[in-house]
């Protein structure tokens, strides 16, 4: 298991560089990448389109979000992306579900 913590705000001036993080690490073909966002305080339509992207591109890869916190777990789950991502409410919980140490 791979752990990507994000931070700060994910928007427009942001998203190109997670995006690039991302690729990064699909590169390595993780079992699975947990994008943590507990520590991002603003996620913007830029930044939730990264995780669809992220989750599209990575097909041997399990991607999962944590995502606590009304600034991204909100927006989450207005837009109906809980039902395509792996969506927890914390790094524990994502690490117990996923059965990674």
């Amino acid at each position: 298991m791979t752990v990507l913590s994000v931070g700060g705000d994910v928007d427009l001036a942001t998203a190109t560089t997670l995006s690039e993080q991302i690729r990064t690490v699909l590169g390595h073909r993780p079992p699975i990448l947990v994008l943590d966002l507990t520590d991002v305080e603003f996620l913007a339509s830029a930044g939730l389109q990264v995780l669809v992207d992220a989750y599209r591109t990575a097909p041997s890869t399990r991607v999962a979000v944590v995502a606590a916190g009304p600034a991204t777990r909100r927006p989450i789950t207005m837009t109906e992306l809980h039902q395509l991502l792996e969506l927890y409410p914390s790094l524990d919980k994502a690490r117990a579900a996923l059965g990674g140490d």
